[in-house]
């Protein structure tokens, strides 16, 4: 049996109004690699904490074999991480997403990527980071009734650049859901509705004037910045200089969408630093070495 490689764009989720849905893959990834071991796990180069059964990429791994009600291979897993763990920009989506493409091709491609984003998003309950690290790109993604993910993607304007802020401090998924309120009001719900349908259209036509107007939110982002010390310094600047941020998943990451604010101009919080990515619109890609 093959070693197989699986790379995994860094994704960052929400975009202001979309929340739970819009995600987009960025230039940042993850390479993980699996090797046929006669152990039933083994892990290379991972601390002790996470060389376990409950790591997210042999999650999705073992979940894939149940999927497909075959025995789980013995694997060797090892890793070359680029995305920075609890920052909102999709690092336990790529873990999943590795480990049931792993799986996949250890047991000869049996699935389509239909099937692996409903496995992982089981594990995961929301697919908004998922979906861009599957496939890609710009998508909108929703869970029907049934509980089954739907994605489609979304054109991006060439002209886009995405300035990603990252602090030295990690935010936990669940300390960032646990500060938003369980109800909604009515003129809120309207507010997003209508932002996340003109956002799309910003992106895809490159309409900076849009963008600024579009990317405004009342779901999440009021109440999540108070947890993001720095959020208010770099907001004010990048506003000066005609442009907008938003949260970057559940944070603390923060992102600008841009075409014309370079990274040299901002002045970082002390322990934060930016990095300048572009989309990824290819997705997960899967290789034999």
């Amino acid at each position: 049996m093959s070693v197989m490689q699986v790379r995994v764009p860094a994704t960052t989720a929400n975009l202001g109004p979309g929340f739970d849905s819009f995600g987009c893959a960025l230039s940042l990834a993850n390479t993980v690699t699996f090797e046929p071991s006669e152990k039933q796990l083994e892990w290379v180069g991972y601390k002790p904490e996470y060389a376990t059964e409950d790591n997210l990429i042999y999650q999705a791994f073992r979940a894939t074999f149940a999927y497909l009600g075959e025995p789980v291979a013995g694997v060797r897993i090892s890793a070359r991480e680029e995305i920075p763990f609890s920052r909102g920009l999709g690092s336990s989506a790529a873990m999943l997403v590795a480990g049931a493409l792993g799986a996949n091709a250890m047991s000869g491609n049996q699935l389509s990527l239909c099937q692996l984003l409903e496995i992982t998003n089981r594990i995961e309950g929301h697919p908004d980071n998922l979906a861009p690290a599957f496939y890609g790109g710009l998508t909108a993604s929703l869970v029907d009734d049934s509980g089954m993910p739907i994605t489609r993607n979304y054109q991006l304007h060439e002209s886009w650049e995405f300035l990603v802020f990252i602090p030295d401090f990690p935010l936990a998924t669940a300390e960032a859901r646990a500060v938003l309120p369980r109800k909604v009001e009515l003129a809120d719900a309207v507010y997003n509705v209508s932002h996340a349908a003109l956002l799309l259209r910003a992106l895809a036509d490159g309409d900076a004037d849009l963008l600024r107007v579009a990317l405004a939110d009342r779901l999440h982002q009021p109440y999540r910045e108070t947890l993001i010390p720095g959020f208010a310094e770099i907001s004010e600047q990048i506003t000066a200089f005609g442009g907008k941020i938003c949260i970057s998943g559940a944070g603390p990451t923060l992102l600008c969408i841009t075409q014309d604010i370079a990274p040299e101009q901002i002045r970082l919080p002390q322990g934060w630093k930016v990095l300048r990515l572009v989309p990824d619109l290819v997705g997960a890609v899967v290789s034999k070495i």
